[in-house]
């Protein structure tokens, strides 16, 4: 994914600065780099942070200041008291105040932006022209920050409020423009962690997206994230089949109401889950989800509960995790105020960006290694090859793409890359080879339509498969060191 909140800061400075992008997931960092630089600046998730905090270093090495920003900063800024500058909160609220500190001659400082209040209807486009489109799967848009539920262990409003706050139709549609007229194509996400959390605002702005696609000959097909409850909606699900909305991520976290009501995500109650996802992909979107293991209301394994819930419902991609106590949840002052939390809780592993391998960072109130077992058994089950190619069977059964354009646009490299995917997976998976190769053909035969990303989840599992081995490995690693026989030497 392109770094939109890089860009998006690169927007906001002044126009006589030249900047200079590296993204440290794509290249390398060099020493002409900093030379070149007076100033870095950096920041992003937890799953940054160890890498950020080494990134000071090497720069004051060099004798080069450091402002560090964004998610992680604001919710943990004792972790970087190190850099030089610290910008926290939303970053149009305070960066005025920061570029006036550097231009009177001052070289460090914290500046921390009034939470909940920043208008994005004055956020500038971002400077897509800095990216290097082909080192990116996709391109990311903001049209939305904020989510008006209130799960336990969600950091999002905490850093952004209950309250969503929307860009304009005429912003939004300049942000795209700029795109399709820097030449890219393809695959474009909105990263709102909550897309339909304004749904007045959205249902205004989504016929008006899909008339611009249509008089550009579809150049861009879109993902997003979005509440369950979106199934509710017959005419919102329509609109996002004519903007030419191709997937959703959806937060599922558990089949278990208890749960769900324990964690305080309600919106997934009262409902058929699978029935709910099912009614997505007869809108055109197929679903991949997120779940999670080790909430404190799982009493009894649920291991086989998730993993036939997930077949039920015919999702391939599960990202399914195990419980971490984000900064500043409610989740972490609850375990905090229970005396809980593990010493070092907030300081980032350097596994966490897969939050699988990096275990909890609390205490439990089941056996941890019942957790374990219980994790270890749904990927287990859920990235058997077989069981992933079941799903997309019945997934392809299910997925209307009619009425949608058919092509990718020209110039989106993943039509390239798609003619090759399946000898590529049937070469180097042997084990995935047959079932893949018969979902491959009855997919074409029966929904054509749907192929392509149908060949699409099945690239994924050339990451999932082999991924979800080498996470049972390390949950067995940790099994095998809690339950070690104890010994005790007497003198």
């Amino acid at each position: 994914a392109a770094p939109l909140g890089l860009i998006t800061l690169a927007a906001m400075l002044p126009n006589d600065w030249d900047i200079r992008l590296v993204n440290r997931n794509t290249e390398e960092l060099t020493d002409a780099d900093l030379e070149w630089a007076d100033i870095v600046m950096t920041g992003g998730m937890l799953a940054q942070q160890v890498d950020t905090l080494e990134l000071i270093e090497l720069c004051h090495a060099r004798g080069k200041p450091v402002v560090v920003g964004g998610p992680d900063p604001t919710s943990s800024p004792e972790m970087y008291v190190t850099a030089d500058f610290r910008v926290l909160g939303e970053v149009e609220g305070i960066i005025g105040e920061f570029l006036a500190a550097w231009r009177a001659g001052e070289r460090s400082g914290c500046f921390t932006a009034p939470k909940f209040t920043i208008d994005v209807t004055q956020s500038p486009i971002p400077r897509f022209d800095l990216l290097k489109f082909e080192q990116y799967l996709y391109v990311g848009v903001q049209y939305s920050r904020g989510c008006p539920f209130q799960c336990e262990f969600c950091d999002i409003i905490e850093l952004y409020g209950r309250v969503p706050r929307a860009k304009t139709t005429p912003q939004i549609l300049a942000e795209l423009e700029t795109l399709y007229q820097l030449g890219y194509r393809g695959h474009v996400d909105f990263v709102d962690d909550n897309l339909i959390g304004n749904k007045k605002a959205l249902k205004l702005f989504l016929p008006e997206l899909a008339s611009w696609l249509k008089a550009r000959d579809y150049p861009f097909e879109f993902s997003t994230e979005a509440s369950i409850n979106m199934a509710d909606d017959d005419e919102l699900l329509g609109m996002l089949r004519q903007a030419n909305f191709f997937t959703v991520f959806v937060g599922i976290e558990s089949p278990d109401p208890k749960t769900l009501v324990h964690t305080k995500k309600k919106q997934n109650t009262r409902r058929n889950l699978a029935d709910s996802v099912h009614k997505i992909y007869r809108a055109g979107m197929f679903v991949t989800a997120g779940f999670i293991v080790g909430f404190d209301s799982e009493e009894v394994s649920m291991a086989d509960a998730m993993a036939d819930f997930i077949e039920e419902s015919a999702i391939p991609v599960c990202m399914v995790g195990l419980l971490y106590a984000l900064p500043n949840t409610q989740l972490t002052r609850r375990l905090e105020a229970a005396g809980r939390l593990h010493p070092g809780h907030d300081v980032a592993p350097p596994g966490l960006s897969d939050q699988c391998t990096a275990t909890l960072n609390f205490d439990t109130l089941r056996p941890l290694s019942e957790i374990l077992r219980d994790y270890r058994r749904i990927l287990e089950r859920v990235y058997d090859p077989v069981a992933f190619a079941d799903r997309l069977d019945r997934l392809a059964g299910m997925l209307d793409r009619s009425g949608r354009p058919r092509d990718l646009p020209a110039g989106d490299k993943r039509l390239k890359a798609s003619l090759g995917m399946v000898h590529e997976i049937i070469s180097r998976l042997p084990e995935a080879r047959q079932p893949f190769w018969e979902t491959f053909v009855k997919c074409g035969k029966a929904n054509p339509a749907a192929l392509r990303y149908i060949v699409m989840l099945m690239a994924f599992y050339l990451h999932l498969g082999p991924f979800a081995r080498k996470v049972i490995a390390t949950i067995d690693a940790k099994l095998a060191e809690l339950e070690a026989p104890a010994y005790v030497e007497a003198g």
